[in-house]
């Protein structure tokens, strides 16, 4: 089905894992079409309920987008290309089942982007994260300034994206950029251990915690207005009744999405 990931579901969770060890796993127009068809996946797939984005091999999560495709594009051309990033990304992140990206390794330019649009991060010791476009003459164009702005404030965020520099998983930690920093083989079974403690959570919930989440970082949303909405649409849920009844009785609730 893809000609650059592979995937496996397990669990009820997609891995998503990017397939071009050689390449670095390095993200082309390929690459970007093949993600949007997994990220369509996750969406359509009512089997799903969770995900994980990571790359092939111990080097690289994504090693930056694949330079060779930037030589002949117009500043249209190029525009249009970021646009395609921008439109992937945002539904990785406005996803309302749990996409966690799993760092093995680099992750620069659009791969430190890719993680970055997923709902949070887990990262090998190993992994290594930066926006080093200005080293090619570019800026971030899949959203890098934005979210890394909002993840680890303006001033660090400025001070990478115009030095190029790189951050270990430690900085990355300690900036607020992943969630753990683990060995590598702990790496998936992390994520996995993560996931499947959601998915004994209100399904219902999780997508409106998301989407609540997401509006806090929206300009153009009343995120306290959307929280009140959404707050009150969970008492039309039957896990809501579910949830409160087995509270009541004791017991772990037994929760359908409805």
């Amino acid at each position: 089905m893809y000609q650059t990931l592979s995937t496996a579901i397990e669990q009820n969770i997609l891995t998503i894992t990017i397939n071009r060890p050689e390449k670095m796993n390095a993200l082309n127009q390929q690459v970007l079409a093949d993600l949007a068809l997994a990220v369509d996946e996750i969406y359509g797939d009512k089997t799903i309920k969770g995900a994980i984005i990571t790359g092939a091999g111990d080097k690289a999560f994504v090693a930056g987008a694949d330079i060779s495709e930037f030589l002949t594009l117009s500043s249209k051309q190029g525009e249009e290309l970021a646009k395609k990033g921008h439109v992937i990304f945002q539904r990785i992140a406005s996803c309302p089942k749990p996409v966690i990206a799993a760092v093995n390794g680099f992750a620069l330019g659009g791969g430190c982007e890719l993680a970055m649009a997923c709902h949070f991060r887990l990262a090998s010791e190993n992994a290594k994260f930066g926006q080093p476009e200005v080293n090619l003459g570019l800026i971030p164009g899949y959203g890098g300034t934005q979210r890394l702005t909002e993840l680890i404030g303006k001033g660090k965020a400025m001070e990478l994206m115009m030095t190029g520099d790189m951050i270990t998983a430690a900085e990355a930690l300690s900036w607020g950029l992943v969630n753990h920093v683990l060995k590598p083989e702990e790496l998936l079974p992390k994520a996995k251990t993560i996931l499947l403690k959601i998915q004994t959570k209100a399904p219902l919930a999780i997508a409106r915690v998301i989407k609540c989440a997401n509006a806090a970082l929206d300009k153009d949303v009343d995120g306290y207005e959307l929280e009140l909405t959404e707050f009150g649409a969970c008492f039309d849920t039957k896990d809501l009744e579910e949830g409160a009844a087995a509270f009541i009785q004791k017991r772990q609730p037994n929760f359908k999405g409805e």
